[in-house]
């Protein structure tokens, strides 16, 4: 009997803990959201010591990337248009999470933003197959490109999943978001890259 309710004490205990744990995420994660979000692009490709020694924008470096015809494109093709860069892998719940956001975000503003969603495909922990497959079983629309020589992933420095860029026409980085965002850091981001009107 003693036993039982040791047991019963532990599995309350670990939902308390786990219910108190996703409550401070979201309180916390919005919160991070927010606070990475900036004008100060982070050190991509290992520039400068710290934000504060570069200058308030700078180009975006480029890479090369696999378009889901098989062929080769790069970043700079798509200047003359602001560009939304989001690192992501099928096997990251944080980038499942807020695709359902970048994909409405395409279908109502792409036209005006060029989305580059782009796969880090290893090769091993994820294929170009697989991260086809994810994508068709979503019904997701927006383009989805593959890192398949990791030359973006290494380009800016990706070390944590999801990763997301916001690159004005004129191919200058504006901000940067790690972590899963929400609908609003999204459109924020986006906000800060179209021309003002």
């Amino acid at each position: 009997m003693k036993n039982n309710k040791k047991v019963i004490i532990t599995v309350l205990t670990l939902a308390v803990v786990m219910v108190g744990a996703a409550v401070l995420y979201r309180l916390l994660g919005s919160r991070y959201q927010m606070d990475v979000l900036s004008t100060a692009p982070a050190n991509p490709a290992g520039q400068g010591s710290s934000q504060e020694s570069q200058p308030p924008l700078t180009a975006a470096p480029d890479f090369t990337m696999m378009d889901d015809a098989g062929k080769m494109v790069k970043l700079s093709d798509f200047f003359g248009k602001p560009i939304v860069v989001n690192f992501w892998a099928s096997w990251c719940g944080p980038c499942r999470h807020e695709m359902p956001e970048f994909d409405k975000a395409y279908l109502e503003q792409g036209d005006e933003v060029t989305f580059l969603i782009i796969n880090m495909t290893d090769g091993y922990q994820e294929t170009v197959d697989n991260a086809k497959d994810f994508i068709r079983k979503q019904g997701y629309h927006f383009p989805v490109y593959y890192d398949t020589a990791q030359d973006a992933a290494r380009v800016y420095g990706v070390t944590s999943l999801p990763t997301t860029y916001f690159i004005n026409a004129e191919g200058k980085l504006v901000a940067k978001a790690m972590g899963a965002i929400s609908k609003e850091t999204l459109q924020q981001g986006i906000s800060m890259i179209l021309p003002a009107k």
